[in-house]
């Protein structure tokens, strides 16, 4: 069975979200992507207290000082399309209020027939937490267990109730419903995470760092399935942080998924070998506009069919 290929939609500065989110998304799902996806940052802080992703002097991209809303993004995409499933990758949970998060995620799987796909996450920026988080950065962990407690009773039967240390839901009808369950994929960066992911979650989320290392963690997930006696299978879906370059990347040091297309088609043969489910291609970040986005993604697709994705 051919490795599903997915998109990330454009929410960077250089597009024009309200028409290049839809117009991006149709063209993906005529050249047949099957997913459309979005991540999530809200600010870029001047001066960083902290480096990218919190390594100490690792600057933040530039790409990062403006991103549109992850659902605004992905609800400009649902009204333009049709089948492509919709997905985040990754909402980072505690900047949400759960309820307001579980309610809203029901509205946009009811409004596009059942197509979202939910990645949540606990991110890393003490400057988006201090902004915006509904706990201290120390207490992520215990928010995204709350968000998916909260997420599973607000999309389940009515009367919906629920007591935790963030949200407190008398029992209520709370409606729309979502048109089917909406998956959860998780990251599993930890071992506690590892834990999380296995008894909680859908699926596997993790951000391609290289073919062989994507062998040892998804060998680590399945082990830690089967030591937990988790009958469902886990679902598989990779992020891959695509920096596109029109000419081919020649040195000794290129980053996988870094240079043209036939670079980056090599690289999803590569990690679709390891036996994923699915591959998220991300290029908006590195393509100037819509036009180049739409041009790149059906290249990368067509060669990596070629390939044997």
């Amino acid at each position: 069975m051919a490795t599903r290929l997915g998109l990330s939609l454009p929410q960077g500065s250089q597009y024009a979200i309200g028409r290049d989110v839809p117009e991006v998304a149709r063209a993906a799902e005529d050249i047949g992507y099957e997913s459309l996806w979005v991540f999530e940052r809200i600010l870029y802080p001047e001066p960083a207290t902290q480096g990218l992703y919190g390594i100490p002097g690792l600057a933040w991209p530039d790409s990062y000082r403006s991103v549109a809303d992850p659902l605004v993004t992905l609800t400009l995409a649902a009204s333009a399309t049709d089948r492509a499933r919709l997905g985040t990758s990754v909402l980072i949970a505690p900047l949400h209020v759960p309820f307001q998060l579980a309610r809203t995620l029901a509205s946009l799987d009811a409004a596009s027939g059942g197509r979202v796909v939910a990645g949540f996450g606990t991110g890393w920026s003490l400057d988006e937490y201090a902004a915006a988080s509904v706990a201290p950065f120390k207490r992520r962990g215990k928010v995204l267990d709350e968000l998916i407690d909260v997420c599973h009773a607000v999309w389940g039967q009515d009367p919906v109730s629920y007591e935790g240390e963030l949200t407190t839901i008398a029992p209520s009808v709370v409606g729309p419903k979502p048109a089917r369950p909406i998956p959860i994929l998780l990251p599993a960066n930890s071992p506690r995470a590892l834990r999380r992911l296995v008894d909680r979650a859908d699926g596997w989320m993790p951000v391609a760092t290289g073919a062989a290392a994507l062998t040892e963690q998804w060998a680590k997930v399945r082990e830690a399935a089967a030591e937990q006696g988790r009958e469902r299978p886990v679902q598989s879906v990779l992020r891959a942080n695509a920096r596109y370059t029109p000419a081919a990347y020649d040195g000794t040091d290129r980053a996988p998924f870094h240079g043209n297309v036939a670079q980056i088609a090599e690289d999803l043969a590569a990690h679709a070998e390891v036996g994923v489910d699915e591959i998220i291609v991300e290029i908006a970040g590195s393509t100037r506009d819509a036009q180049e986005l739409k041009d790149v993604a059906g290249q990368v697709y067509e060669a990596a069919r070629a390939a044997g994705v």
